[in-house]
């Protein structure tokens, strides 16, 4: 793999500089010559106008600026209402002033023709324009009276065809190899876009949703492709009516699902018909663990604003990473930070994927040996009324409560109804299974399209990897830490395991898993997994409490 990388980073390096090297344009010395953009015979209704279109005008002072045509064909007269001027020759010439000049620098001249037998006639013409001494122009000449002149000869004459080395050197200029020169960030995000897929298909870190993310990175940086153009969701809007200006691209268009919110709720829909709510049924108390786990959310908010100055949306979008849940990271920082959308998804995935290695340090830190050794009692089985009816209070309650939180807890919920009430199984595996892959797809390209070289290397990114941590660490504290507290006023048979706070942080059902491989090493006998459960799913209810709190504080 090592000698893979290196041989395809080795191609990529030489080709670049290759062809950068020798298609790179060189800047002039001088201003941008006046040049012809356009000349060209119009027939209307039988009459005949000559339009020339000149540009690089914009630096020119256009007061007096003055145009002469003037031909010696016999295919091309001109109309006697044209005539400007006769020269020393006693010859006509045709033309008049440039009196505007638009705002891309270029300007237009009209002049009637009385008679037209060729389009490409022989054709002259001259441009004389103020000289202040300071704009000087490649090809120009000037006189003692501060006049600059430039002449231009046949400009209607066919333009012979490219030969076919110019073709192919056409063609190697508009490849992607000549354009990394102009950005060579996008080769740094070139090797972040392979680390991450390393580390996904490798190292088996959130593969379903890192290795599309690292794809659509990937993707969003090949210059010249022109898949995802930022410029269309500006300042936090969708600007509908530049996709067809523009020329939209196919990530554009994925994008439109996390922007308008639709894959973090349909990919809650998945969630809610694979998850079993009846360990936190069962053991109500769990459902406070939950929240005190989204303590991290709030520390990091505070850290991220008053510290680092980052803004109150901003840091809400950072924040939400504690939350260790991914859809609705991506939920919150599309509505309230969305350039910050690929930096903290990547960040937010990639420390859910490490939550084995974050959290037995900080559960070990904080807790006894007497402690982890707390043996707890089997849950209570739970019947399918209490589980049908759970999910319709919550929905209730909750979208009372922070009507903001309703799309994500409400796709959850309903999921999970689909999932309790037996009668819907086809659409509840198709939930589990075609729907849930197909938005995970999207999604992960989605947000890996958002993070171009210029929005994510930068120092902002690095304090969001940074502030990640933080939050899953103090969300892991606080759920561990209630638990002790609850334990202080708990009877000594009914007393809660410390270690099961930590799968507060919403992680399903990774975090319940830590929370048994740490218990069962202290206890052999000691079997967390269910009770675990409990506070992990009331996690991800807690989470998008919270995230429905953030958005209706900040929008």
């Amino acid at each position: 793999m090592k000698k893979f990388l290196a041989v395809l980073f080795a191609v990529l390096f030489v080709c670049a500089s290759c062809f950068t090297g020798v298609f790179a344009a060189e800047k002039s010395d001088v201003s941008e010559e006046i040049a012809i953009k356009e000349a060209v015979i119009l027939e209307e209704n039988g009459k005949f106008t000559l339009s020339i279109t000149l540009q690089n005008m914009s630096k020119t002072p256009y007061a007096n600026v003055q145009c002469f045509v003037f031909s010696e064909s016999e295919d091309i007269k001109f109309d006697e209402s044209c005539a400007f001027m006769q020269d020393n020759s006693g010859s006509v010439l045709y033309g008049g002033l440039l009196n505007a000049i638009a705002p891309l620098g270029t300007a237009t001249m009209l002049l009637e023709l009385a008679e037209c037998k060729d389009v490409h006639a022989e054709l002259d013409m001259v441009v004389l324009f103020p000289y202040d001494g300071e704009t000087v122009y490649a090809g120009a000449t000037y006189n003692e009276k501060n006049v600059g002149q430039m002449q231009f000869t046949g400009i209607l004459k066919e333009e012979k065809a490219p030969s076919k080395l110019d073709v192919v050197l056409n063609f190697l200029k508009q490849s992607g190899f000549s354009k990394i020169g102009e950005n060579w960030k996008v080769l740094v995000m070139f090797v972040i876009a392979f680390v991450l897929i390393y580390l996904a298909i490798v190292k088996n870190f959130e593969p379903l949703l890192l290795l599309p993310i690292a794809f659509g990175m990937l993707l969003t940086n090949l210059p010249g492709a022109e898949m995802y153009h930022p410029e269309l969701f500006e300042g936090g809007h969708i600007h509908w009516e530049m996709f067809s200006t523009i020329g939209a691209g196919l990530l554009d268009y994925l994008y439109l699902g996390i922007k308008l919110g639709i894959y973090p709720c349909l990919i809650f829909l998945g969630i809610g018909a694979m998850t079993d709510f009846g360990p936190l049924i069962a053991n109500p108390k769990s459902l406070l663990l939950g929240a005190a786990a989204q303590l991290g959310i709030f520390v990091t908010y505070f850290g991220a604003s008053e510290l680092l100055g980052f803004s109150p949306l901003e840091a809400s979008s950072i924040g939400i990473i504690g939350g260790a849940d991914g859809p609705t990271a991506i939920f919150v920082t599309s509505k309230l930070a969305p350039h910050l959308l690929g930096p903290i998804a990547v960040a937010a995935y990639s420390y859910m994927a490490l939550v084995p290695f974050i959290q037995p340090p900080i559960m070990k830190l904080l807790t006894t040996k007497k402690e982890r050794s707390i043996v707890m009692k089997t849950l209570r089985p739970v019947g399918k009324v209490e589980k049908i009816l759970f999910p319709i209070a919550v929905t209730l309650f909750v979208t009372l409560l922070v009507p903001s939180a309703g799309p994500l807890v409400g796709c959850l919920m309903l999921g999970n109804l689909m999932r309790e009430s037996g009668v819907v199984d086809r659409i509840t595996k198709a939930a589990q299974n075609e729907l849930m892959n197909i938005v995970t797809i999207f999604l992960g390209i989605s947000v890996g399209a958002t993070a171009t070289a210029e929005a994510f290397l930068n120092l902002q990114t690095l304090y969001i990897l940074l502030l990640g941590i933080v939050a899953f660490s103090f969300g892991t504290a606080g759920g561990v830490l209630l638990a002790k507290f609850m334990n202080l006023f708990l009877p000594k048979g009914k007393k809660i395991n410390p270690l099961i706070g930590s799968a507060g942080v919403s992680a399903v059902p990774m975090a319940a898993r830590v929370s048994q491989s740490v218990g069962q090493k202290e206890n052999p006998s000691n079997f967390l997994l269910m009770h675990a459960m409990g506070p992990n799913v009331a996690g991800v209810i807690g989470s998008a409490i919270a995230a429905g709190v953030l958005i209706a504080l900040f929008t």
